[in-house]
């Protein structure tokens, strides 16, 4: 039996869960998130608690239990808490400004960089002097915040040796040394 597929997920007070063919749909303070599954895989709500089962122990139901456990998991996390991810921005000039869903980045390029964000996600950029630039992204959908963030960190990679680029805030960079340390 799959460790992760039979857990139950416990259902918090203010998230409805309802199901509808193959569809699951969570709703929640955060907003509305929902997910088609597998018609193999059941899903069942019973006093605040879902559960995910699957029919036999054949390699592909085994892989979906608990693919569709996790995802459900955080579709109930993210409409109750809501997922949050800080980013810095790590170099000399490097700055970020928005206005509304629209990011304006200036990165060292001959041209600034727009990105306009879907309307799901809530987005923050901090300037202060003599710290690092911050943008702060805020959504219920974990899924579409990790590829949002994965585009903007693709802007300008962390690069090994000075450390400069777009990472997360805390995240640890292996670091080389130049050629001057083999001397």
């Amino acid at each position: 039996m799959s460790r992760i597929g039979k857990l139950p997920i416990t259902i918090p007070a203010k998230v409805t869960v309802e199901r509808k063919d193959n569809v699951i749909t969570v709703k929640g303070i955060k907003g509305e998130l929902s997910q088609e599954v597998d018609p193999a895989i059941t899903v069942d709500v019973k006093d605040g608690i879902l559960t995910v089962s699957r029919p036999n122990d054949e390699r592909q139901n085994r892989a979906l239990h608990g693919l569709y456990r996790a995802l459900l998991n955080n579709m109930v996390t993210g409409v109750s808490e809501g997922y949050r991810k800080e980013l810095e921005l790590v170099g000399v000039g490097y700055r970020v400004t928005n206005t509304g869903n629209i990011l304006d980045f200036a990165l060292g390029y001959t041209h600034n960089i727009f990105l306009q964000l879907p309307h799901e996600i809530k987005v923050e950029t901090k300037s202060e002097r003599n710290k690092n630039p911050l943008i702060i992204l805020e959504s219920a959908d974990k899924q579409l915040l990790g590829q949002v963030c994965a585009k903007i960190r693709s802007f300008r990679k962390v690069e090994p040796y000075k450390g400069k680029g777009i990472r997360f805030v805390g995240e640890e960079i292996r670091r080389k040394s130049g050629k001057s340390a083999s001397k």
